[in-house]
């Protein structure tokens, strides 16, 4: 009998095993696969040497090749939460921002935060401006393009 086989068999049974236990991950079904490949090669009389060879690289292969694809679709919309959803937003500036006074404050769906000007530069009450950052309970504001002044 073939112990080799038998020992990949038993491997392939163990990666679907644990496969199977958390089928949203898509874990370990690369080495399930590696294993199969490794277990063909043995029964066609390969060298032990080749058959790990085989095992590691096509698992290894396979990851690498398929990994990006599958946490695409896996987890397609990650959607930014708490202060990460702001960031991009457009806010009213309602006090003039200035970072060299430190004072200016933006609204943001209604809610008040204290601004600094991502550039530097002093932007004046009423202006529209984008949110580029944020950095613990400040956010780093530009101007927008075709912006219009309350």
């Amino acid at each position: 009998m073939n112990w080799e086989a038998i020992v990949w068999t038993v491997l392939m049974v163990i990666f679907l095993v644990v496969e199977a236990s958390c089928p949203i991950h898509l874990v370990s079904i690369w080495f399930a696969v590696g294993a199969l490949i490794a277990m063909i090669v043995s029964l066609l009389g390969g060298q032990l040497w080749l058959q790990v060879v085989l095992f590691l690289v096509a698992s290894a292969g396979l990851l690498a090749l398929f990994w990006p694809f599958v946490r695409k679709f896996l987890n397609p919309r990650v959607v930014a939460t708490n202060v990460d959803s702001i960031i991009g937003s457009k806010a009213l500036v309602t006090a003039a921002v200035d970072n060299i006074t430190a004072h200016g404050q933006v609204k943001i769906n209604g809610l008040e935060w204290t601004a600094r000007s991502e550039s530097g530069d002093p932007i004046p009450e009423g202006t529209m401006v984008k949110v580029c950052r944020v950095e613990g309970v400040k956010v780093f504001v530009a101007p927008v393009e075709n912006n219009i002044t309350v």
